[in-house]
């Protein structure tokens, strides 16, 4: 169920390198990504290229759900297929793709995705999150690992910095606390970086 794919593996030790060396992304706290266990990857969405930050952060093999479109589109299909995403139909609720993403969780693996839905083309600071990532969490005991991604996605980037805060599950709290305690990690994770 969680085998890494193939093209993961070797997109990561190919392309991974040439990623680092091409955009000079900072990557700050991948330390607080568990080695193993249930863990949902969460944070902000702004560019097509933000899960490829996650994947040369860790050795970890994480399904990433994405939507539908992307599966869609033969430009990227070929990228979000090798990766061994989850394909995500966002106009219904899809119970498959989420179902696929718990069993997954409960067999210790690791699930990444953008609570905000969608990459935020709005001059808003950060889109609200929808409810997915901490009922997941709450479901499978799954540890979530919040990130903040800042700055530019262009060649050899001055400023694209993605960091990591500490795991932290929400088995305990109501859904609308989980939700707001993401949120607020997440978005603070953003600040810390922005003011240095």
């Amino acid at each position: 169920m969680n085998k890494m794919p193939i093209l993961y593996r070797i997109g990561r030790f190919i392309l991974g390198p040439f990623f680092k060396w091409y955009y000079n992304p900072t990557i700050i706290g991948k330390e607080n990504i568990p080695k193993d266990g249930a863990i949902l990857i969460v944070g902000n969405h702004k560019h097509l290229y933000d899960q490829c930050l996650s994947i040369i952060s860790t050795k970890r093999f994480i399904k990433y759900m994405a939507k539908r479109e992307y599966f869609d589109n033969k430009k990227t299909r070929w990228f979000f297929k090798a990766v061994g995403c989850i394909s995500v139909d966002r106009s219904v609720h899809d119970g498959k793709a989420k179902g696929e993403a718990i069993e997954t969780l409960k067999n210790g693996g690791a699930i990444g995705l953008f609570p905000e839905g969608t990459r935020n083309k709005t001059q808003e600071f950060l889109l609200p999150f929808k409810f997915g990532a901490v009922s997941m969490a709450k479901k499978t005991d799954a540890y979530l690992v919040p990130f903040g991604i800042t700055g530019d996605y262009v060649f050899r980037s001055k400023n694209l910095v993605i960091k990591y805060g500490k795991p932290f599950k929400v088995t305990d709290l109501e859904l609308e606390e989980a939700n707001n305690l993401l949120y607020e990690t997440v978005k603070k994770l953003m600040e810390d970086t922005l003011e240095k």
